[in-house]
């Protein structure tokens, strides 16, 4: 019997990470994979990452994208028991942005206040990933021993 996960559970679960991994295709159709900061939005996801970047650049080639985000796991006072982590993994849709067309709190919370001056903020882009299908999750909402049987951990919600 799969886990029992609902949307909402999942969203708050997102919104309460910040590290993911993106993947996404090259122009030559080769699989890629980048370690990113995200901040959630509207039930979007939001990256930033330098206007040049071979990321930006092959999203804005092919929209089509996947995000992985880790939920580490421990067992408190006995760190040396190692858990895997839960996962919550989507496809999506992304779209590269100039950072003055989302609003101003998605790169003041990704650049953690940091002040930039014209130049520097023109360098940078703004990935928006939005969800869609559904979410499939590990772990997620269940307790460590549910997580020893993969049926019973993985589960499934709507975006």
């Amino acid at each position: 019997m799969p886990a029992n996960i609902t949307t909402e559970q999942v969203w708050r679960e997102l919104e309460k990470r910040s590290f993911a991994v993106l993947g996404f295709v090259t122009a030559r159709g080769e699989a890629r994979t980048a370690g990113i900061v995200y901040s959630v939005r509207d039930r979007q996801l939001y990256i930033t990452t330098d206007r040049n970047s071979w990321k930006a650049r092959h999203i804005a080639t092919n929209p089509h994208v996947s995000m992985t985000v880790t939920i580490p796991k421990r067992i408190p006072f006995v760190p040396w028991v190692h858990i895997p982590a839960a996962t919550i993994t989507f496809q999506g849709v992304a779209s590269v942005h100039a950072i003055e067309e989302v609003p101003p709190e998605i790169p003041r919370v990704l650049l953690r206040g940091l002040d930039l001056g014209k130049e520097a903020r023109n360098e940078i882009s703004v990935i928006r990933v939005r969800p869609a299908g559904e979410f499939v999750t590990y772990g997620v909402g269940v307790s460590l021993t549910v997580m020893r049987r993969p049926e019973a951990a993985s589960g499934r919600a709507a975006v």
